[in-house]
């Protein structure tokens, strides 16, 4: 059995279906992972949604407790502006996660330091050279984020994506970008991908930290209401038409001054918070209703399960 299998193999030992939900900023909670993780799929969160290392060292050890076998991810912003990276990651190798998701920086120190302590290590890409990098590094599962993920995306075809990926890499690969049911998820396994990479359609769980209109905006939404845009971030990521409507900007006019983000205030007196800008991916049609995660995912499982039967497939077996 290949190192890729065996892992695959162990991830996918207590799991209902082949699914990682992706660690949404604010939105993901340390609720939400619990509940993912109950009902069959690997729960994941960003390290900076507790307001203090304290609070997230808190937090792994509710869900640690609450969780049994089913593995569970933290998502470290490894960029030297992270402030609280040092903090976060000493609670990481405390609770030993089991998982840890990089972002935003390639650190070969740290992919040692979290694989000596015992965690797998995925870092997240959007073209085949940053997967390179990564593999050089040693990390155990690249995520490939396609076009039509939520937040910062890709501008690759998942299918172009896949295929230069798998010329090469033999490691765990993870698809996000517009997966939000049981078809897709097939899909990703059929491109390659031993598992499907979700995180738009949690944003309208009841345990996320989604304003109401938020959640109900991803309920609403279809995929031409997304938007793609650097102004915001200073690189390009997905943004629900509404939201920006809604905070009195035309999303067929935004320009972002060069090296900065746009001033979403116009230099008036009353400036408006980013966090009234919602971002979410091209998949968010899929979601018809606000309800625990759990029932999504009993529903995903369902889908998946139908998916299988259509193509002759047999039932889902870890």
């Amino acid at each position: 059995m290949s190192k890729r299998d065996e892992l695959a193999r162990r991830l996918k030992a207590n799991l209902r279906l082949p699914v990682m939900a992706g660690p949404m900023f604010i939105a993901s909670t340390a609720d939400l992972v619990i509940e993912q993780c109950k009902a069959g799929i690997i729960g994941s969160m960003p390290a900076l949604n507790p307001r203090t290392s304290e609070q997230l060292d808190a937090d792994i050890a509710r869900i640690a407790a609450s969780v049994g076998d089913v593995p569970y991810a933290i998502n470290l912003v490894a960029h030297k502006s992270n402030s609280r990276l040092d903090a976060d990651l000493e609670i990481v190798l405390k609770h030993k996660v089991p998982i840890v998701v990089l972002a935003l920086a390639a650190n070969p120190d740290l992919v040692r330091t979290l694989q000596a302590n015992g965690s797998l290590v995925f870092q997240d890409v959007v073209k085949d050279r940053h997967a390179r990098k990564c593999a050089e590094m040693g990390v155990d599962g690249i995520i490939a984020v396609g076009a039509g993920a939520g937040g910062h995306t890709g501008d690759r075809s998942p299918f172009a994506l896949m295929q230069e990926l798998r010329e090469w890499w033999d490691g765990l690969v993870l698809l996000s970008g517009a997966i939000a049911n049981g078809q897709a998820v097939l899909a990703a396994e059929v491109l390659g991908a031993d598992f499907a990479y979700i995180g738009s359609p949690f944003l309208a769980s009841t345990e996320a930290n989604t304003q109401p209109g938020f959640k109900q905006m991803i309920v609403d939404g279809v995929a031409d209401d997304i938007v793609v845009t650097n102004c915001f971030t200073g690189v390009n990521a997905n943004f629900l038409r509404p939201s920006i409507l809604e905070n009195g900007l035309d999303p067929a006019q935004l320009v972002r001054p060069e090296g900065k983000a746009i001033n979403i205030d116009g230099g008036g007196d009353n400036a408006k918070a980013w966090k009234d800008i919602w971002s979410a991916g091209q998949g968010i049609g899929a979601i018809k209703r606000s309800e625990p995660a759990g029932d999504y995912i009993g529903w995903l499982a369902d889908d998946y399960a139908q998916a299988r039967a259509r193509m002759g497939m047999p039932p889902y077996r870890s």
